[in-house]
């Protein structure tokens, strides 16, 4: 329940109101943005925000993105790189299975996301398998 008048009201006709005549209520008394989190904040910095300062890990120079890139598809969704004919034609024989080269499709790894059709089938890539998926 909040109080009948605020702390201020008291101060009124007092000349500093409570902020010192020299420094005031102004300006930046604990200096700006996050200065001192190493000396006046320390307390606050470490209780609050451990682990804020240092290192951590290695540096990797010139880093270039895209040779890390590594397009993905699901287990569900690998059948929809061959057409809706093409399935339909290896569905009716046994003794041939299609071939799916993911890489050729754009696909640079198969995660294990999803079931497959119960229709024989081999994946080409020259990648690799996440470890579920294979």
């Amino acid at each position: 329940m909040p109080s009948r008048l605020k702390k201020n009201r008291k101060k009124r006709g007092h000349v500093s109101a409570g902020h010192g005549r020299i420094g005031k209520h102004r300006k930046h008394p604990g200096g700006r943005g996050l200065a001192g989190g190493q000396h006046h904040h320390r307390t606050n910095m470490d209780k609050y925000h451990p682990g804020y300062f240092g290192k951590v890990g290695m540096r990797h120079y010139h880093l270039t993105k895209q040779q890390y890139h590594c397009p993905i598809v699901n287990l569900d969704k690998l059948w929809t790189l061959v057409s809706e004919q093409t399935r339909k034609k290896y569905a009716a024989t046994k003794d041939v299975v299609p071939v799916i080269d993911t890489l050729r499709a754009g696909y640079g790894k198969v995660l294990g996301k999803g079931n497959l059709p119960n229709q024989p089938h081999k994946y080409m890539i020259n990648v690799y398998f996440d470890k579920p998926a294979s």
